[in-house]
Formats: structure tokens, sequence, C-alpha cells
């Protein structure tokens, strides 16, 4: 087998002594070319590069979210095609890692190379769904390219947050749990439209759904990890349907206590809930319209500001050796 591994020297948990061990485990057992990316979208190149070869089997990213995500929008360029494109290895170098941890991976590089070394040698893969956001015709985001997400998006108040990180990670602040719980606040200090919110979701043969302040785009559950502990928006978001969607009506200071702490005892079972709550599940597409222009992310990458998105939930889009 052939494999190009992509390497994020920028990754959280990993450091060059433990890359070099992880590289020299994996090439023990193929035949492996490693890549370090220099700089944002490098990743996303080595997916394109590895999806328009002939002889790339596999390609693993030894990296955090973006990382992975970079890499599958890459692999990706042209469309999925489980029978023509390399499958995708997934070594988790960052600091939350949702997507490797949904696949069930262990958290820890070494183990989950281990783990991906028996998946290798027993010829164990999965087929799974990914969420796929459009720039919508007739609106000022037609234009934008499509972006693939493996396991969740959001626009309005979490992707604010997660802008608000990138801006203290590009200031020299290390990307640590505390860090989000903070800028969660000042995001919320600083919301404008806490009792009604400018975002519409619309979705074919269904009425429109207005007011929302928040919506979270699921293709996978947990949502996302604080620590060890997994949070749920949409307990049954899995990567064998359809994406789910969480939107919240109204952040008042009373509502985001409640829901917070909903979210904080979130299960596999039970998510937010409430009179402000809209839960939707195994969404083929819909479309998200704002009256202002509001933040988004996918995967946790902040992707600027939109009016109007379109997501897809794509099945069957992905091999993943696991």
């Amino acid at each position: 087998m052939r494999a190009l591994l992509v390497v994020n020297p920028a990754a959280t948990t990993t450091s060059a002594r433990r890359r070099d061990v992880l590289i020299h485990a994996l090439a023990s057992e193929m035949k492996l070319e490693a890549v370090t990316t220099e700089y944002r979208g490098h990743a996303r190149d080595l997916g394109r590069q590895a999806a328009d070869s002939d002889d790339i089997d596999m390609i693993v990213a030894l990296g955090g979210d973006g990382t992975v995500n970079e890499v599958v929008n890459g692999l990706l360029h042209a469309g999925p095609d489980l029978d023509r494109l390399p499958g995708l290895a997934v070594v988790p170098g960052g600091s939350t890692n949702v997507f490797a941890r949904a696949l069930g991976l262990p958290n820890d590089p070494v183990e989950a190379t281990g783990a991906l070394l028996d998946a290798l040698r027993e010829s164990r893969e999965r087929v799974v769904g990914l969420g796929l956001a459009s720039g919508v015709p007739g609106t000022e985001d037609e234009a934008v390219p499509d972006r693939w997400f493996t396991f969740n998006a959001g626009l309005g108040f979490d992707a604010g947050v997660v802008g608000r990180v990138e801006q203290q990670r590009e200031r020299g602040k290390k990307s640590t749990h505390a860090l989000y719980v903070r800028q969660v606040i000042r995001q919320f200090l600083g919301e404008q439209n806490r009792r009604r919110g400018s975002i519409t979701l619309e979705r074919p043969g269904e009425d429109p759904i207005g007011d929302l302040v928040v919506a979270i785009v699921s293709n996978t559950s947990p949502w996302t990890y604080l620590g060890n502990r997994p949070m749920y928006t949409s307990p049954k978001a899995s990567f064998d349907t359809g994406v789910d969607v969480l939107g919240l009506s109204r952040l008042s200071t009373a509502a985001v206590a409640r829901y917070g702490t909903q979210l904080l005892n979130s299960s596999p079972e039970r998510g937010p809930h409430g009179r402000h709550v809209v839960s939707l599940h195994d969404l083929d597409q819909f479309t998200l319209h704002s009256k202002a222009p509001l933040p988004l992310q996918m995967d946790g990458d902040h992707l600027g500001l939109r009016t109007s998105v379109t997501f897809t939930g794509v099945r069957r889009a992905l091999r993943v050796i696991v």
C-alpha cells in the first residue's frame, strides 16, 4: 500500500520527536510519503494531489480537525467516488479531535496509530456521510465555493466564538478549553440579537422557521468535547444519516443558563430542549438565510461572514480506515 501522510507541525498535542516516532511506525507497514504543511490550505492541496494520483491508496491526516477538514476538501474536490478515491485515515493531534473521536479512535495519537495499523492489517474500513455547504443562487453568496464538513457547522453565535478563539491564537494564545469558555462569555456579552434572531431556516415542503439566533448543524454526535466531556446538540446525528440542526431563538441570560446547563448535562439520549429550541433530524437539504451577515464556521474553522448557506447531507461520501 502506498500512503501520503499529511503532517501539521503546529498540531497541539504532538511534538516533533513524537511525530517522528509515529511516522516511523506507519512507514514500517506501508510505502509512506510524509509531507509537512507549510501554509493554510496546504493540506487541502495535498488532498487534491492524492485524489488526482493513480497510485495513492490512502491519505493519513496527522493533526487536528482543521487539518482533517482541509484534507477531505482536497480529496473530494471533484465529488465523492468510493471506488476511485484513496481512503482516509486520521491520527489525532489537535486539542479536541471531534471527528477522530466520533469514529471511535483513541484521542492519544500513539494509541490511535496503533489502532490504525490494526485496522490496516484487518482490512477494516467504514463509509461515512458528510455535510456540504454551498452558496445559494440569487443571493450575494451564490459564488462562494462549496465546502465539505465532517462533524459540524454553525451560523451565528457558535461561529462567532470560533472566530474569537482564532483571533486569540493568532496573538499567541494556546488553544485550551478555558480559552473557549472565555470567548463564549465575551461573544454572549457582545451578542446584539439575544432575544430575536435574524436567521430563517427553509426546507422543501415545510414552513420557514424564523428568528433564530444560532443554528448548529451536526453530521455526527457528539457535537464537541469540553475536555473529556462529550456535549450533544443533536444526539441522533450520525455518519449514516443526513444532517441534523439545532436552532435557538433566544439567548437571554436565563436562556443561556438553561441551555448551557442542558448542554453540559447532555447525553446520547437527550440534548438541549425547551420552548425556544428547534431540533430537526436526518435532513437531506435546507437553507439558512440571515437578515445581516453572520459568522460561519465548519469543523471549528471560521470562514467569514455569510447571509445565506445551503446545507446538504451527503450519504456514503468517504471511505475511512478505522
